[in-house]
């Protein structure tokens, strides 16, 4: 097994577009199996399943201010002077009814008792215990949180798809729901190839470099909700890489690999991944990154011939392997979290200067976008080494293939890295 075909190294005849390298990848992703997990560990998840209010929330009629507990009509006028009768804390129910002429100090939350269906609010009061005068008018209804007019019983509060945010947490929690069904997190092994890569302790020598896609990957794993599994540096090897993506496999539900991934005599991703299962493509008619591999892993060493496990190979230039997880990992691990928009929000811009790129690639400079201004420039040199491009960077600009230049004063489409998804992939364009 320490060897390859020399064909399946072969250069690819015909470049993907980007737009078919992505519709590519995301057909060849599906959302993972449903998985009931304790609240506290569903926020940034994916509802497996719709979600019906077993109960009214809240159950009962309460106050939404600390003040009296009345009869609207006792306060239509002001000043009026009430006899209070008692007192109400929340988490404690009424023992008695609220009479005409008559109040109830209460507090916020607290039940309102029969007979009342206004609370005046204790600022407008003089706070009397024994009597109580109502120093303004206060329209019936006023302060009174009626039960159920946050979630009826039997209505769907959350349907499925929806990301768990915060709130919704805080919303399934009023319901009483300890746990909750999420759409699995895709647990993403990664891994950095190449001899030249060394550990970030080590002491470099000549021709070596410190292993940043790691960490920069692993980084943008975790950023995308999903948990990464970092593995250590393979070897440019056959057998290294068979053995480190078998390991993988026993745990991870998606693979990033970085480097490896051109025609070079120690380039092993393509072949040992088209050995080990299926490789769809592996040239992209882009930069920076034109060398990356898609593909899935069989797991038939665990007699598992039905699970499948994507892999994706990125380049091993830093900028390069950062951009292509945004542009086509990174959409893919969203969907195989049960996300329907999976796609980052888009702007137009003016440049502010002229870029000049190759005229048969789609070019995805590293940019500064001005909202306020609607203004984009480059973040400045664009090498595919140069990781600070990426690091000062708050959109790429995205320059597509034809035209080798693009002038200052030229209205461009910016990709908005900083934000959140807000667009789905039913129709990549």
């Amino acid at each position: 097994m320490g060897s390859v075909s020399a064909t399946a190294a072969q250069a690819a005849t015909k470049d993907q577009t980007v737009n078919e390298a992505l519709d590519r990848i995301l057909k060849g992703v599906a959302p993972l199996p449903p998985r009931d997990v304790p609240l506290l560990e569903a926020l940034g998840a994916v509802l497996a399943g719709d979600v019906a209010a077993p109960r009214d929330v809240p159950p009962f009629r309460n106050s939404a201010m600390d003040g009296y507990a009345v009869r609207g009509e006792d306060v239509a006028t002001a000043p009026a002077k009430l006899r209070v009768v008692g007192e109400l804390a929340a988490g404690t129910p009424p023992s008695r009814a609220v009479a005409r002429g008559e109040a109830i100090r209460i507090m916020t939350g607290a039940p309102m008792p029969d007979g009342a269906d206004t609370v005046v609010r204790v600022e407008d009061t003089d706070n009397g215990t024994d009597s109580v005068t109502i120093k303004v008018v206060t329209a019936t209804g006023t302060s009174v949180r009626h039960a159920g007019e946050d979630l009826r019983t039997g209505e769907t509060v959350l349907e499925r798809g929806t990301v768990l945010r915060a709130a919704e947490i805080g919303v399934l929690a009023t319901m009483g729901m300890a746990r909750v069904k999420i759409v699995g997190r895709p647990r993403v092994a990664v891994l950095s190839t190449g001899d030249e890569v060394v550990e970030l302790d080590a002491e470099l020598r000549p021709g070596q470099i410190r292993d940043a896609n790691r960490y920069s990957i692993a980084s943008a794993v975790r950023a995308a909700g999903c948990e990464p599994i970092v593995g250590g540096i393979v070897r440019d090897t056959a057998d290294d890489l068979r053995g480190a993506l078998r390991s993988a496999m026993a745990t991870a539900d998606a693979i990033v690999t970085s480097g490896g991934v051109s025609v070079g005599d120690h380039d092993h991703v393509k072949p040992v991944v088209s050995e080990m299962g299926e490789i769809e493509f592996w040239a992209i008619a882009i930069r920076p990154g034109r060398p990356l591999a898609f593909g899935t892993l069989i797991d038939a060493a665990a007699g598992r011939s039905d699970r499948r496990v994507p892999i994706f190979g990125l380049p091993g230039n830093p900028v390069s392997s950062l951009l292509t997880f945004e542009l086509f990992v990174r959409p893919a691990l969203l969907k195989m979290s049960g996300r329907t928009k999976i796609l980052r929000p888009r702007a137009r811009a003016m440049l502010t200067q002229a870029i000049e790129k190759p005229k048969h690639l789609r070019f995805f400079a590293r940019g500064i976008y001005d909202a306020d201004t609607g203004a984009v420039r480059t973040t400045g040199p664009q090498g595919s080494g140069i990781l600070r491009s990426m690091a000062l960077a708050n959109c790429l600009i995205d320059l597509p293939e034809g035209p080798d230049r693009f002038a200052a004063g030229e209205s461009v489409e910016v990709i908005l890295t900083e934000l959140p998804e807000d667009r789905g992939a039913l129709t990549i364009a």
